[in-house]
């Protein structure tokens, strides 16, 4: 009884909430559409999704009971009047339109003064539609005005006037384009270009989202565009305030704000926003974001000149003045700044980039990053080139001299090293590893294409195949330009990039396998044959013996101590060149490389170290000879080595401590040791695997045997290996656990080894030097006197 309770409450509350559903979903049909429906036909819509009958019968209640438990049912009342279901009905999205006027103004735009780059924007295209329609249209180039763009500011007033000469609009054509929120005249004027087959491939036409001209209200409270269309006798003023669902539309009756053509837009700045109405500051936007815009822009600028100018004489000088009235007299003149408000060109409308590269100079490229970068000093090498084909673009790449003073661009991805530019607008240059990789970060340049995926704003690259192409490409002519640099004739340069910019490709190592084949060739190591000068992999490569099958290397924290390292001795003797990895990431580094022109890299400090030169029944014989002084000399270390093994790697040295092969060396060891966020858990496992390798042929070895073979359990002998252990670690780069019981262990080995050397008993010290001495006195007192008298 209580399960059926359970399941009627539920089964009412379905039929609650379906009903509840019907209703809402029928009150808007019949209240809207009342008129086109008869109210017997209204009547017959409102049927439950559940049954057609009385909410009261038996046969309702048991549908209602099967569907709760999963049953299917048809709706008899759905199969009757299937055929009369009316056709859905179509509707139109409204919007609030003060409400999404601000979410356009406050939400799109991340940067306030990205105001002046859209509406410079529009200017440009207005210019280009203009010249584009004259082609078929020449009566609209009527009035000979020149194609311009010119930018006024009263910093007193707070108001911006931006003025072009282009198309202008007709009063229809302020109502879509203005009144129309996300409508692109631009857009709407390409695709019947391109619907009448008259698009050119070379437009230089920058909008596409048609929210470019509400940037204006960021910085402005209202804004007032007066616009001329040469297809129109009439000049049109249109009049909006921020966050305002309204506009007004009136004609200029105003004879000396009428303009010949084009249209001017005026910005009443809001009070925290009039900073930008200063000239300095219009300039310098004009400079950042259109310095390469296709048409000249002015900007009204405060200008001046020098002039001299009469000084009046002061009348004591004139009483005290006796000369000759007939002597002609200087006047008296200053130097003073007479200034006035002109015009001035403040872009340049020809880009670097869009020059053959072949009429472009060294000192233009070398002028252009010096004033694009703020840099003082030459880049190492420049890179100007196209790509077409499925992607278009420009560009230009530059190699700096130097390093940034901090040094955190390898870390820190987001740099302001590349700018971009679309159709010639500056877009951005903060990106986080869009164009290129962090290793990469260090090249400047700028990059311009026709079409690239943006958002509305036109801030943010967004991630598509087409930038993944890019970054392809901008990457492979990186390398080449670098790959240049090595290949130069003057080394010096190179050198000066490897001190610089070396760790940002051993970077690229670890992170970009794709391009290995490109980074290798571009390393530099020292080696035990080069430990004054850094020599490239492929050097190694040549100086490589006949029968040396790998590349061998050792990781240590300077080149003193690799070259001093024991596991050197046998390939110095054999004169094979190691290379010495002495900066911390040069293991990782090599270690994700792998192999170079098909030679392994090998670690010479890890074990199963081939050389080449085994000889199997010479090793066999080996380790017959000495298995019971490896199973005592384990034995003895316990847990402290894997295992004990004969070395073919020591010639000079007693014993070594080699790593496991696929555990951390000890070099990489050391440096894990000193992360702060380091994992002790994972630092036990990696370096869990030691193998303690004996020379045979040492005189300590040897003793050893003779002491296993002898008596095994004598202590000294014991101690001995504990000693040559921890020798071993030390010499093999390891750091000791317990650094003060080694020194324990030192001093007293060496008290037993210096005891006595160079000491006496002090009683027969004292009786070796008084009796000589009383001698002596005795024999100068009786022989003096007689040889003194003789002489006389």
């Amino acid at each position: 009884m209580h399960r059926l309770s359970n399941r009627s409450s539920s089964v009412s509350a379905l039929l609650r909430y379906g009903g509840a559903l019907r209703r809402d979903a029928a009150l808007p049909l019949s209240a809207s559409h009342s008129h086109l429906v008869g109210e017997n036909d209204t009547k017959s819509r409102w049927y439950s999704l559940l049954s057609s009958e009385k909410s009261g019968s038996v046969d309702q209640l048991n549908s209602k009971k099967d569907l709760f438990l999963g049953k299917r049912y048809e709706s008899t009342v759905a199969e009757s009047s299937a055929s009369s279901t009316p056709p859905a009905e179509k509707f139109e999205y409204q919007a609030e339109v003060s409400r999404l006027m601000d979410l356009i103004v406050n939400s799109l735009y991340s940067n306030k003064e990205v105001f002046l780059r859209e509406l410079i924007s529009n200017a440009s295209d207005a210019l280009d539609k203009l010249r584009f329609l004259s082609v078929t249209e020449p009566d609209l180039m009527k009035d000979a005005i020149d194609f311009d763009i010119r930018i006024q500011a009263d910093k007193d007033n707070g108001i911006i006037t931006i003025t072009d000469t282009g198309i202008g609009m007709t009063k229809q054509e302020l109502v879509d384009c203005l009144g129309t929120i996300a409508q692109s005249g631009t857009a709407k004027f390409l695709k019947a270009l391109k619907d009448s087959k008259g698009a050119g491939g070379d437009n230089n036409l920058i909008g596409q989202f048609g929210v470019g001209f509400y940037s204006a209200f960021l910085v402005a409270d209202r804004v007032v565009v007066s616009t001329k269309s040469p297809r129109s006798d009439k000049q049109y003023v249109w009049e909006g305030e921020v966050n305002a669902s309204s506009y007004t539309i009136s004609e200029e009756t105003d004879q000396e704000k009428l303009i010949p053509r084009g249209t001017r837009l005026t910005l009443h700045l809001k009070r925290d926003d009039k900073g930008f109405a200063h000239p300095e500051r219009i300039e310098k936007l004009v400079k950042n974001y259109s310095q390469f815009v296709s048409f000249p822009i002015y900007t009204w600028q405060e200008k001046g000149f020098t002039k001299e100018i009469e000084v009046d004489e002061d009348p004591a000088e004139a009483k005290t003045d006796t000369q000759d009235e007939k002597t002609e007299k200087k006047k008296k003149t200053k130097t003073v700044v007479e200034k006035y408000w002109d015009w001035e060109l403040t872009n340049e409308t020809q880009p670097i980039w869009l020059r053959n590269p072949k009429e472009v100079t060294k000192e233009d490229y070398n002028e252009f990053y010096k004033k694009t970068f703020n840099e003082y000093l030459e880049p190492l090498a420049s890179s100007h080139f196209t790509t077409e084909g499925e992607v278009e673009f420009r560009s230009i790449l530059y190699v700096p001299p130097y390093a940034p003073s901090g040094k955190d661009d390898v870390i820190n991805p987001k740099t302001k090293n590349i700018r971009l530019y679309v159709k010639r607008v500056f877009i951005s240059d903060d990106f986080d590893g869009e164009l290129f990789p962090r290793y990469l970060s260090f090249v400047k340049g700028v990059v311009d294409s026709n079409d690239l995926p943006l958002n509305v704003s036109r801030e943010i690259l967004q991630e598509s195949r087409i930038v993944r192409i890019m970054r392809k490409r901008l990457v492979r002519k990186a390398f080449d330009m670098i790959l240049g640099i090595s290949m130069s004739d003057n080394k010096e340069d190179y050198e000066k990039f490897w001190d610089n910019f070396g760790k940002h490709l051993k970077l690229g190592c670890i992170e970009d396998r794709e391009n290995h084949k490109r980074i290798a060739p571009l390393l530099r190591f020292f080696s035990s044959q080069s430990e004054e000068e850094f020599i490239s992999l492929d050097e190694y490569v040549e100086n490589m013996k006949p029968d040396q099958k790998d590349i061998y290397y050792i990781a240590a924290d300077s080149v003193n101590s690799a070259k001093n390292t024991p596991f050197l001795e046998k390939l110095a003797e054999k004169d094979l060149e190691v290379l010495f990895l002495v900066d911390p990431i040069d293991e990782v580094a090599i270690q994700n490389i792998k192999s170079y022109k098909e030679k392994n890299f090998v670690d010479i400090s890890k074990e199963d170290l081939d050389l080449g030169d085994k000889n199997e029944e010479k090793e066999k014989e080996m380790k017959q000879e000495y298995s019971g002084t490896i199973d005592w000399i384990k034995k003895r270390l316990g847990d402290k080595v894997a295992s004990v093994q004969i070395s073919n790697r020591l010639s000079s040295s007693p014993c070594v401590l080699v790593s496991g092969k696929f555990g951390w060396s000890a070099n990489m060891e050391r440096l894990m040791k000193s992360q702060t966020m380091g994992d002790a858990t994972s630092l036990e496992f990696m370096r869990s695997r030691r193998v303690f390798e004996i020379n045979p042929e040492h005189p300590i070895i040897k003793n050893l045997d003779a002491a296993c073979k002898t008596n095994p359990d004598d202590q000294e002998a014991l101690r001995a290996i504990d000693l040559l252990y921890d020798a071993a670690l030390v010499s093999s780069g390891f750091t000791p656990d317990n650094p003060a019981q080694l020194g324990g262990k030192i001093y007293e080995m060496m008290g037993m080894a210096l005891n006595g050397r160079w000491s006496s008993p002090p009683s027969q010290f004292e009786s070796t030097q008084t009796q000589p001495h009383v001698l002596e006195t005795v024999e100068a007192e009786v022989v003096e006197p007689t040889e003194a008298g003789s002489q006389k």
